[in-house]
Formats: structure tokens, sequence, C-alpha cells
């Protein structure tokens, strides 16, 4: 709310405009009965009731003019900071490492950057002006009573107090409830957002029914809690209107006990009977406003709990750069180990030590789980590897540069990265394509689709490259999706290039397809780009300048293809299985 302070300023202005004019109408109504009313010659009557009957009608124009314009500054700070709060958490989350993720589900994200930030809009854009209104209203008749009547002002407190109490109790309940129930909203949500993403899967095992039951349960688990939030938030709701009829109907008995005491006069009476009204209508909205506000709390909560979750991964505060430089990267890991954050007692890699030349070409092979995803998500920095003895430091240095001390944005623009499974957005393929450099031309988007033999195919949909490929490339084929990938990466034209597997889930054909465009990328640029490879179809590396064989996070074997035969270890039986078949 800070960078809006003017706004927020003028919208109190406005709004105290507003209670002001509400906290006229008993005076106006007052000099209405007592001087309009009087008794008098009939013209002099006729004159005074049309200038107080024009008094009243000019504080309903400035009660509706300064409404309007409170209204109006209050809605445009509701949708704006609800925007900023959306835009904030957003980008929060998309700063946040893979291990994030590993523990907080897309759905539950989702789920806090769409319900929640409606909430918090709704009290910000609605109920807190409301609040606020009538707190001033409600301290205006309070302090009316006070000057006109001390004695019925304090029993009013006394009544107050008995209401508040009670209300702060019951307000307790709401708000646990209310956190309670966005918590099984987003596990619905959650549960929602997993099965829509596997929908072949889910269809394909005829699980339907079994998928529909399962949220229905999670959407129930969320009703019961709701219907809970809401019989404690009714119970508070009863409980202030009945206590605040009794402050009105209490306040009626003591005026009319007044007027026939002949201590108030009629205009009197009615003056004192609308603060009181006031007052109590005051109270009712503040408490309606109050649930609002315990709603929130618990919606803001769990906002602040995203905000306020730190990346275990983050830039320096002064960060090292890395030197521009005309040929490949080269790429040090020191007695690297490493275990993922899920699973602490297993290492993904262990002593781990490998040196990239600039422009050298690498394969990593091994079975599943050796750790060669692990080598790739280290270099990026999307983890940070284990602290080790002090002795035997382990790290992993580009250009001789701890990768801990590079500025994220500028370790990962020097990494192009084509992975398993491709990535496509919902939007054309060019916009695909250019992805890896947003300010590249046409003429180079076409050049690296030539490169990664994607031209073809994209010159021959509906609309060339500015077709729409669908939510997750679902128009094109796994091929097609992979040589859009590798034209990405190509783009880029990064002197470190990773290519996880990308053709062991495709058909022969477009296996073949696939691979001639890898091998254009690793060709491409020759002696300007480093190439790391993971390969589990041995027969797409042979001609790698060396392979690495890993093993349960270690290296066991390295060499080139010839080499490696000889030695008969573990990469000769892995081609001995692959080259059989």
């Amino acid at each position: 709310m800070r960078p809006y302070r003017a706004r927020i300023a003028l919208a109190l202005v406005f709004l105290v405009l507003a209670a002001v004019a509400t906290l006229l109408f008993p005076v106006a109504l007052r000099s209405l009965i007592d001087g309009g009313l009087a008794p008098s010659g009939r013209g002099a009557q006729v004159l005074a009731l049309r200038e107080h009957f024009l008094a009243l009608f000019g504080v309903a124009v400035a009660l509706g003019v300064f409404s309007a314009a409170r209204f109006y500054l209050v809605s445009w700070l509701g949708e704006r900071i609800t925007a900023d709060l959306r835009n904030a958490v957003y980008a929060h989350i998309l700063r946040q490492s893979p291990a994030f993720f590993e523990s907080t589900q897309t759905g539950e994200v989702l789920s806090r950057l769409t319900t929640d930030t409606t909430l918090v809009q709704t009290v910000v854009g609605s109920s807190l002006s409301m609040g606020l209104r009538n707190a001033v209203m409600g301290l205006g008749a309070l302090a009316v009573l006070a000057w006109t009547h001390p004695y019925v002002m304090t029993l009013v407190l006394m009544v107050v107090l008995l209401v508040v109490l009670p209300a702060t109790w019951f307000g307790r309940r709401v708000r646990r409830l209310s956190r309670a129930s966005q918590d099984r909203v987003a596990d619905s949500s959650a549960i929602a957002a997993e099965v829509l993403n596997a929908i072949p899967v889910v269809q394909s095992y005829t699980a339907e029914q079994r998928e529909s039951a399962r949220f229905d349960r999670s959407t129930d688990d969320a009703f019961q809690t709701a219907v809970r939030r809401s019989r404690a938030r009714s119970m508070l709701v009863a409980f202030i209107i009945i206590a605040n009829a009794a402050l009105v109907l209490w306040g009626l008995f003591q005026g009319t006990q007044a007027v026939l005491a002949g201590k108030l006069s009629a205009g009197q009476l009615g003056q004192a009977a609308l603060y009181v009204a006031i007052f109590a209508g005051a109270v009712a909205v503040l408490g309606e406003v109050y649930g609002d506000l315990l709603r929130a709390a618990g919606a803001t909560e769990r906002l602040m709990e995203l905000l306020a979750s730190q990346s275990p991964v983050a830039s320096p505060s002064a960060p090292v750069r890395l030197p521009a430089t005309e040929r490949g990267l080269s790429i040090q890991f020191e007695n690297v180990n490493f275990h993922y954050p899920s699973r602490p007692t297993q290492a993904a890699l262990q002593d781990f030590s490998l040196e990239l030349r600039p422009g050298e070409t690498v394969a990593l092979v091994g079975a599943s789980g050796a750790g060669k995803t692990t080598v790739f998500q280290l270099l990026q920095r999307f983890y940070d590897i284990d602290a080790t003895d002090a002795l035997v430091p382990g790290c992993i240095r580009v250009e001789g540069t701890d990768i801990r001390h590079l500025a994220l944005q500028d370790l990962r623009g020097k990494i192009g990265t084509v992975p398993q499974d491709a990535v496509i957005f919902s939007s054309s393929a060019r916009d695909n394509i250019r992805y890896g450099r947003p300010d590249a031309t046409d003429d180079e988007v076409v050049a690296a689709a030539r490169d990664a033999f994607a031209h073809d195919f994209l010159q021959a949909l509906p609309q060339g490259y500015d077709t729409f490929l669908g939510e997750r490339g679902v128009r094109l084929s796994g091929g097609q999706r992979q040589r859009i990938a590798i034209a990405r990466a190509m783009l880029k034209n990064p002197p470190l290039l990773l290519l996880d597997e990308a053709t062991s889930a495709l058909d022969a054909e477009s296996e073949r397809v696939v691979q001639a465009a890898l091998d254009s990328a690793m060709r491409s640029h020759a002696g300007q780009r480093t190439t790391l490879v993971i390969a589990h179809r041995l027969a797409t590396v042979q001609n790698a300048d060396r392979i690495v064989v890993m093993e349960h996070g270690r290296i066991v074997e390295q060499g080139r293809h010839a080499d490696l035969l000889a030695r008969n270890g573990v990469y000769a039986r892995l081609a001995a299985l692959q080259f059989a078949v």
C-alpha cells in the first residue's frame, strides 16, 4: 500500500467527509422538527420547512458525492494492490529453487495466487473502507452523545464492551477456521491441477470416476470446514445484531423518558435516537467487516508464507562477472557431493570430479539414477552442492570462478538446455523458438529452425511459424516438440550447451531427425561451444570427444568410445546390451 499513499490519503479525506455528512443528518432533522414545525404563521412555517428540507437535500447531495469519490478511490486501490500482490507473489515463486516445488504443489500455489488474493481484494477494495467509514461515524455519534448526554454515552460504552469482548472470542475461532477453509480449497486446486495435466493417463486407465470421487472428497472436506466457519461467523453476526437492537431500543426508551420528564424536546429525541441508531449500525457493520477481515487474515497468512520463503539458491551481493569469450566455457567439478533435500540419506553425487575443456563435447552415460541429470541441475545452480570437509572443499567452477560467486542471471545466460521432455508454451511456434532470445529477428528464428530441422514442418502448419501450438504443444508430435526445443537453444547460441537425452522416447524415424538436429547443434560453432550430453542410447554419442560413465553418483570410467570398449568394463557391458539388440 505504501506506493499509493497519496490516493489512500485522498480516499480517507472523502471517507471522513462522507461520515461527517451522515452525522449532519440528525442535526438537520432536529432543526426540521424543532424549527420547521414550531407554532408560527402559515407562511413563515412553509418558508422554514422549505429551508430545512433544502438543507437536508444539501446534506444528501454532499453524502452522495463524497461516497462516490470514496468508492471509486477505494475500489481502484483494491484492484491495484491486489494486482501488485499477485505480481509480487508470482515473481517471488519464479525465483524459488526446485527444492521449493519438491514440497509445494503447483495447484496450491495457484490457489494462493487466485482465491487468496481475491479475498484480500474484497477487504482492501470494500470491507476495509466500510469499516473505516463506520468507525468514523460510530465515534462521531458517540462524541455527540457524550456532548449532549454524557450519562447515556457512558451506558452506551458499557453495552459496547459487552458486545466487543464476546465478538473478539468468536473472531479468533472464525480466523482459525478461515485459514483451514482456505487450506482445504487449495488441496482441491492441487488435485485438479495434477489430474488435468495428466488427462491422457487418467483416461487410459479409465480412472475418471476414481479421480472424480477423490476430488469430491476433497471438496467435501472444504465444504465441511466452510460450514464450521460459517456457523461460527453466523453466531457472531446474530450476537452483534441482537446486542445492537437492544442498544437502539434502550436508547429510545431513555429518550422517551427524558421527553416525558421535560428534559428533551421532540427534535432532541429524534436527534439522539438517530445518533444511537447510527452508532448501533456502525457497530453492526464493523462486526461484519471484522468477519471479512478475519477471513482475509487467513488468506494473507498463506500469501505471506509464500513471500517469506527464501530460496536457498540466490545471487551473491557482489557477484563476479564471467569474462566475455569467443570460445566455449571451461567447467570444473571438484570433489562435489550432493543430496537432494527430499532425500537427505541418499547421495546423488559422491566425490564427483570432472573437467570440461573449452569447445569439448562430453557425454554422460550410465543407468537411470546414476546422477547424470543431477550434474545438469548443479551446473545451472538449481541446487547448491553439499558443504564438505574444509580440508577438501567441493565446488563447481566456470572459467575458474566458483559458480556461487556468479549472478544467477549471468551464469544461466551462458547456458542453453534441451531437456528430455521438451517444454512448449501456449503460444505460436515463432514465440516458442524466440523464447531462447526474445530480441531475435524473424530471419534468425528461421535460421535456428533450419539448423534444428524444424523449418519444413513449421512451414507446413496452417499459419506457418505463427500457428498456435496449444497447451504444452499438444498439436505437435514428440519429435516436433524436441526440434523446437533444439531450435530455441540454438537461437540462444550459448557458450555452454546441455543436451539431456532428447531421443529416448521417440520412434525410429523421429529419432533419426532429432538426432540429426542434435548433431547439428553440437557441430555448429565448433570450438566456440562446450557441449555436455546425457545419453541413454550409446549410439548417439559414439563420436563425442569424451564419454564419462557414471554409477551411483560416481565416475567409474571415461574415454573415447573405442577405448572404453577395449577396457571391457561398465561401458562395454552397456554397449553389448544395446548394440546386441
